[in-house]
């Protein structure tokens, strides 16, 4: 067993990973060593480089089956596989078309639910796959609730996946809170909206796409060689509970 987060001659595959999050992963496993097989639906104006060396490309949809399953004919071995590919936007329940709530769905569990099935094949012992999670599935996550349902649903098929395939591919969910990508003014506004959603985490700031990618790094490494179904909080120490600013408790007579 290496002690070491040298990743040289692994092959990864990175969906969703030519920009913001999926970029930064894609970029720490090339640092690594690794050589990385980013996957998207359609191909950006520039790939992830890092350590001197670039990213491959593959378009794809995750959603569909039989396109990840020619996908997969096409490879002959995948040591890791990082599902990344998600999202969606602010959108109640109610509003907006049916459809648009069963894609959110689809992308960020039906997706990843594919793409670990196709690539299984192809994984040697000791292989192992990252979900990417988000906090929205172990809190409640109103506006975004198809978003929020599905990561919890991959939280819950990453436990089933890292029994089903024990000992031979470890599965574990890299659970995000806020991380400060390119996109970053659609969610929080302006740079005066940054710095005050920032305010709020313990930490002081939001994460980074490279410290995702340095956690996956260490997941698919030897150094997690006994990690598997685990959920692993990358959050910045969480969200200060609602009930501290809203007591009303004399905070001098409880010293």
């Amino acid at each position: 067993m290496s002690l070491t987060l040298d990743l040289a001659g692994k092959i990864v595959v990175v969906t969703g990973g030519v920009r913001g999050v999926g970029a930064g992963i894609s970029r720490a496993f090339l640092e690594a060593g690794a050589d990385v097989l980013a996957v998207a639906r359609r191909e950006p104006d520039a790939l992830p480089e890092a350590g001197g060396r670039t990213a491959s490309f593959v378009s794809l949809d995750i959603r569909d089956g039989d396109a990840a399953e020619a996908f997969a004919a096409g490879l002959d071995r995948v040591d890791v596989l990082v599902n990344n590919a998600g999202g969606g936007p602010f959108l109640p329940l109610t509003e907006g078309p049916l459809r648009t709530h069963v894609k959110i769905l689809e992308l960020n569990l039906i997706g990843p639910m594919i793409m670990a099935r196709a690539l299984r094949p192809l994984m040697p012992d000791g292989g192992s796959v990252i979900n990417i999670g988000s906090v929205s599935g172990v809190r409640p996550s109103p506006g975004t609730a198809p978003y929020g349902a599905a990561k919890a649903g991959l939280h819950s098929l990453t436990q089933s996946l890292a029994v089903e395939w024990a000992p031979h591919v470890r599965v574990n969910s890299l659970i995000l809170g806020m991380i400060r990508t390119e996109l970053a003014h659609l969610h929080y506004g302006d740079e005066e909206g940054v710095a005050a959603v920032e305010r709020t985490v313990p930490m002081g700031r939001l994460g980074t796409p490279f410290e995702v990618g340095a956690a996956c790094v260490y997941l698919a490494s030897d150094l997690a060689s006994y990690v598997t179904g685990t959920q692993l909080l990358m959050h910045g120490g969480g969200e200060r509970p609602a009930f501290l600013d809203a007591a009303t408790v004399n905070k001098e007579e409880t010293r």
